[in-house]
């Protein structure tokens, strides 16, 4: 009988897609996949690192999979993989010793098959961190779990290094995938039935490809346009001082280009802004929106937001929530700032922002951002919507849910069968997180 694995992923699209990958590496060593990890012959944590309390869950799951094993008398194989590995290394071992069998780091993951084995041959824990500067990956390896969208990376690593980010230590320095590389990926996702692309990187418009010397990000996109069969291309995520004309044009131009354009921002203060390391001001932020809107009046923006970093004013906290209601994004990403290990403000600041603080002043930022949604959402009422069906509703049997080119989560009535088409959608209602309508053509 095969062997069977489990892989629980925490975090960010790039973990998902790297869980996707390590899927198909197990599967094409022998191994089949299971929704129980009490089934599991290995078990696979795939960690992200850059919220609070991260490393705190991850260790509670692995004293949850030491219960388990000695409650059924089955010890799966446990591998702790992503940015939690990568940071940790030995010291989990240390904290939380005979439970894991595999640590790999993020620059490793092609090597986890044989990783196992290794473990499982010399009955000792194996740790695997060794950078790779070798960002190629075997094609048609990846078990995409998304039967309408494909995760492509098409950068690796960081080399921003913003004074909270803990992305550089754990994932490396940038490293590019050749052009030819991701197109070949995308072309063999397209024909495998993905209508849309999503590219991924941790600044993912500072793209250059290693193989041709005149093709940045733009040209890339250019490129994957081109391929027949995609319907839709996003990327996560730009770093707005990357952003250029000639890209804004391209977006403009480019038809299958979603009309979302996700620009973090961090804070709405210039002085927290420096302190981040984030080599824009608030005034720059706020000319390049103007500049986006001027030249594409349906984007729709996003963002994520840090509140109580190390200085954080009352005054800086103000400048936030005026920026928000300046811009009025779509959707917001918020976070309280929390210390990662290694980064510049965890060496250098003060986390002189008390608990109770962040938390009033993330509420009052989230409730902000719902009354902006929900406004803006409303505005979709009586409108004609395009809508890329992706999945059956999660609250109701005879639903299905989608997304605009905008991003925009819309809910309507329809068959199974529709999922992957696009279809035109008239808004009848709406909510603070989506909006529900009937099919008018589809």
């Amino acid at each position: 009988m095969a062997r069977k694995y489990h892989i629980e992923t925490f975090g960010c699209q790039m973990n998902v897609h790297d869980s996707e990958r390590m899927a198909g590496l197990l599967e094409q060593a022998g191994f089949e996949a299971t929704e129980s990890p009490a089934d599991a012959d290995l078990v696979v944590i795939n960690t992200c690192s850059v919220r609070e309390h991260a490393e705190d869950k991850l260790y509670t799951r692995l004293g949850e999979l030491r219960v388990q094993a000695a409650e059924t008398g089955h010890d799966p194989v446990v591998a702790v993989a992503g940015c939690v590995a990568q940071q940790e290394g030995e010291n989990l071992l240390k904290r939380s010793p005979g439970v894991a069998d595999v640590i790999i780091g993020t620059q490793a993951i092609r090597r986890l098959p044989m990783l196992v084995e290794q473990a499982a041959v010399d009955r000792r824990p194996v740790v695997a961190l060794e950078p790779y500067d070798d960002v190629s990956w075997p094609l048609g390896v990846t078990r995409r779990s998304d039967p309408v969208k494909a995760y492509v990376t098409i950068i690796e690593g960081c080399n921003e290094f913003c004074s909270f980010c803990v992305v550089p230590y754990t994932r490396g320095h940038e490293r590019m995938r050749p052009k030819a590389d991701i197109l070949a990926e995308v072309r063999e996702a397209a024909a495998g039935g993905r209508r849309e692309i999503q590219l991924l990187g941790q600044i993912v418009n500072h793209y250059e490809a290693p193989d041709e010397d005149a093709c940045d990000f733009t040209g890339l996109l250019e490129a994957v346009h081109e391929i027949p069969g995609v319907q839709r291309i996003r990327f996560a995520s730009p770093h707005p001082r990357h952003v250029t004309p000639r890209f804004l044009t391209a977006m403009f131009a480019l038809p299958k280009v979603c009309r979302h354009l996700h620009l973090p921002v961090q804070s709405g203060s210039t002085r927290v802004l420096e302190d981040m390391r984030r080599r824009y001001s608030r005034e720059s932020y706020l000319d390049l929106v103007a500049t986006i809107r001027e030249r594409m009046p349906d984007v729709a923006l996003s963002t994520d937001m840090i509140v109580g970093f190390p200085g954080e004013t009352a005054r800086d906290f103000d400048d936030t929530m005026s920026l928000v209601e300046r811009v009025r994004f779509q959707s917001i990403f918020s976070f309280k700032y929390s210390a990662r290990p290694n980064t510049l403000a965890d060496k250098r600041m003060a986390d002189d922002v008390g608990e109770e603080e962040k938390t009033r002043r993330i509420v009052a930022l989230q409730a902000l951002q719902r009354v902006i949604q929900g406004e803006l959402n409303d505005a979709l009422v009586g409108r004609q919507v395009d809508v890329l069906i992706d999945a059956a509703s999660r609250r109701r049997e005879t639903e299905l849910s989608g997304r605009t080119s905008q991003n925009v989560v819309v809910n309507l009535p329809g068959p199974a069968e529709w999922i992957g088409r696009t279809v035109t959608v008239q808004v009848e209602r709406a909510g603070p997180h989506s909006v529900w309508g009937q099919v008018v053509a589809a």
